[in-house]
This record gives C-alpha cells, sequence and structure tokens, in this order.
C-alpha cells in the first residue's frame, strides 16, 4: 500500500477597504484596511513563519515589506483551518497594490510559501 505524498497548500484571499477618517489627501496619506483570510486546503498542518510584501503605489513605486508572523502571531493551521486577520496599509497616492507571500512550514518540517494574489487598494472614488 502506498501513502499518497503530501500537498502543502494554503490558499489567501484578500478585502482591502479606504479608510477615509485616517486619510489626508491634502498631505497625500491614504490609508488602506485589508483583511486577509488563509484556508489550510492541503493535507498537512502548517505554521504561518513570515510575511513578504510588495507594496506598489499609483505612480509605480514599490515598498517592499518583510516581517515575522502577521499582526504579531505565528498561526498555526489544522488542515482545513480558516485564519482571518486585519492589518492596514499607507499610500501617497489614491490607487495602489499589494501582493506578496507567506513562508510556511508544515508539521513534518517542509518549508513552502503561500502565494498573496495581487489586490488593489483604491479611494473609491479614483476607480473608473
Amino acid at each position: 500500500m502506498t501513502q499518497d505524498a503530501p500537498v502543502y497548500r494554503i490558499d489567501v484571499s484578500v478585502v482591502s477597504e479606504y479608510l477615509p477618517l485616517e486619510s489626508d489627501s491634502g498631505t497625500d496619506r491614504f490609508v488602506f484596511s485589508y483583511t486577509v483570510t488563509l484556508h489550510n486546503s492541503g493535507t498537512v498542518t502548517a505554521r504561518l513563519l513570515s510575511r513578504h510584501w510588495l507594496i506598489t503605489d499609483g505612480e509605480g513605486h514599490v515598498q517592499e515589506v518583510r516581517g515575522e508572523g502577521v499582526v504579531g502571531e505565528k498561526p498555526v493551521l489544522e488542515v482545513g483551518d480558516t485564519y482571518t486577520y486585519t492589518s492596514g496599509a499607507m499610500l501617497e497616492t489614491p490607487v495602489g497594490s499589494m501582493r506578496g507571500s507567506y513562508q510556511m512550514v508544515a508539521e513534518d518540517g517542509t518549508h513552502f510559501e503561500a502565494e498573496i494574489p495581487v489586490f488593489t487598494l483604491a479611494v473609491r472614488s479614483q476607480l473608473h
């Protein structure tokens, strides 16, 4: 009897929101929140170790952010588990985007990445 190979898969979805009360267009300060949901659709329990973000503003300037965990946590996702958190970003333009990856480690010691698909940060009135 053969055992199936483990599947290392974390699905990531993101919803962003403009925060007008924390923003000030007069000083080019546009603040956004984003809520990330991670779902372990693989076959092995995994822990989120770190994050890597590429934040691009409307003028094409890219800011790279790396750090341990998310919002002070390194969540463990059992098979089928979902983990959601909210964080924020500030841009100097009313439109931008974010993308990146999470560095994960499975319970068997295998390291893998979970891709964060590109998502838009935008003041509603700026979208056409």
